[in-house]
């Protein structure tokens, strides 16, 4: 105790004290704000100047409707969450599921005054901003988990079968647009870049929920966990090189402002991963004296990568999967940012991303012909990355059964399909219906490949 302070004293003594010093002010200047100054008529006018009708809440407290949608979105996802996982599904499809069901499609479609009274229509671009953002930290986190090293002692076997796995549904998404595009592409989009992009989307393998898939299997490290792993690490990375070159050539005005864009997106992977990644493997973090100096570092390096690739003409969140690959050459560093960063992205804001697909999703999206559409899309999609994946895996050497393994597992789509969905639907290279078939068939292909692996397993007992 300080010097002349008696802590013996009586609680009255105190409880007199703290009212005359703490509850009689408070009290005088609750007292003076009320009353003086013309308080109450100012509220009056303020009250009266209102319209006649009611208000909602939600129009006088943005911060309020925001919370209601957090705590909406979080109740919903982690049920459907937990609910798909007893189910036998990894828990961001049931993730997904939620964020569709919240919008127009559904909730809206049975529900339309509660989905407009949770949802207004003001509050959706603050809620897409923040969405945007926790994409951002969580492609950090899933460039982080690229470990190039992986590749060591398979990379050609790597490199030969995760490209065919690309190329191969690549050709089937470009030949299936042939039949799309008179119908489904906007008026003013080009059949070049609608068909690249619908190329692009049946060829994208979710990286972060493949692992997932195969450490609920116990798969890490088996042969085929290992090659799987590694030929969607190179896969994943060079779909969104191929998704940054199109989006580039799709924003340029003209070939010029193209090429110069696509030279500065070579410049950049060049620097991030010959330049930067070796900067940071070098360097020795001592925890947990110096780790949130390195964690701030990190963030402004994705943020600042961001920033620099949205004015390269290409999306930003290019420049935070490309800062997570630099971050990944030091072990401790991509622990730090899986165990800081990647959770809250995944709890917190990747929620608010499944909102924003399921809301863009309109109410008349689909019709009752899409159904024959989405079996197309659904089969091409799945059978152009397992037959390509398993085809090329079985002339490298691969045993049949587990090339057909692998070839499954490359079929896996997920949360990244819905990222590549979504920027292609702003930068307006599919319409409303088509957004919609592609989202249903990335929420299929995820979810066949659990019951797919349970075959092959048991067919090979």
């Amino acid at each position: 105790m300080d010097a002349g302070v008696d802590s013996r004293a009586p609680r009255l003594k105190w409880g007199w004290l703290y009212l005359a010093w703490t509850g009689l002010p408070l009290l005088l200047g609750l007292g003076v704000a009320r009353f003086a100054g013309g308080g109450p008529q100012a509220v009056a006018t303020a009250v009266q100047g209102a319209p006649d009708s009611a208000v909602p809440l939600q129009s006088s407290s943005p911060l309020g409707v925001f919370l209601l949608q957090l705590l909406v979105l979080l109740l919903s996802a982690k049920g459907m969450g937990r609910l798909l996982r007893w189910l036998g599904q990894p828990a961001v499809i049931g993730e997904m599921a939620a964020g569709l069901m919240i919008g127009p499609l559904f909730l809206g479609s049975l529900w339309p005054q509660l989905h407009a009274a949770v949802f207004p229509e003001a509050s959706l671009q603050p809620l897409s901003l923040v969405s945007q953002f926790g994409v951002l930290m969580f492609l950090l986190a899933a460039g982080a988990e690229l470990d190039l090293g992986q590749l060591r002692g398979r990379r050609r076997f790597a490199f030969a079968v995760s490209h065919a796995g690309i190329a191969v549904p690549f050709l089937a998404g470009v030949l299936t647009a042939l039949w799309l595009y008179p119908e489904h592409a906007p008026g003013n989009v080009g059949f070049a870049s609608f068909s690249l992009f619908v190329g692009i989307a049946m060829s994208i393998t979710a990286f972060p929920v493949l692992l997932r898939i195969l450490a609920d299997r116990g798969m890490v490290h088996t042969a085929v966990g290992q090659t799987a792993i590694a030929c969607a690490a190179l896969g994943d990375a060079t779909a969104w090189c191929l998704l940054a070159l199109i989006v580039a050539a799709t924003q340029a005005a003209g070939w010029g402002a193209a090429c110069a864009g696509l030279l500065g997106v070579c410049a950049f992977v060049v620097l991030m991963v010959k330049v930067a990644r070796p900067w940071f493997a070098r360097w020795s973090v001592i925890p947990p004296q110096r780790e949130n100096a390195w964690l701030l570092g990190i963030l402004v390096l994705a943020l600042g990568s961001a920033l620099l690739t949205e004015w390269l003409g290409i999306h930003a969140l290019f420049g935070a999967f490309a800062a997570g690959v630099a971050v990944s050459g030091n072990p401790r560093l991509r622990e730090l940012v899986m165990t800081r960063v990647e959770p809250l992205a995944a709890t917190l804001l990747l929620p608010l991303f499944f909102a924003m697909t399921g809301l863009r999703l309109q109410a008349d999206a689909l019709q009752a012909g899409d159904l024959v559409l989405c079996v197309v899309v659904i089969a091409v999609a799945t059978l152009g990355k397992t037959v390509g994946t398993a085809a090329a895996a079985r002339s490298a050497g691969m045993p049949r059964t587990a090339s057909w393994r692998l070839g499954v597992l490359m079929n896996t789509r997920g949360l990244m399909e819905l990222v590549v969905l979504n920027l292609g639907y702003e930068l307006g290279l599919i319409g409303d219906r088509l957004f919609a078939v592609l989202v249903i068939m990335a929420l299929a292909t995820t979810a066949m490949t659990g019951p797919w692996l349970g075959w092959l397993e048991r067919r090979r007992g």
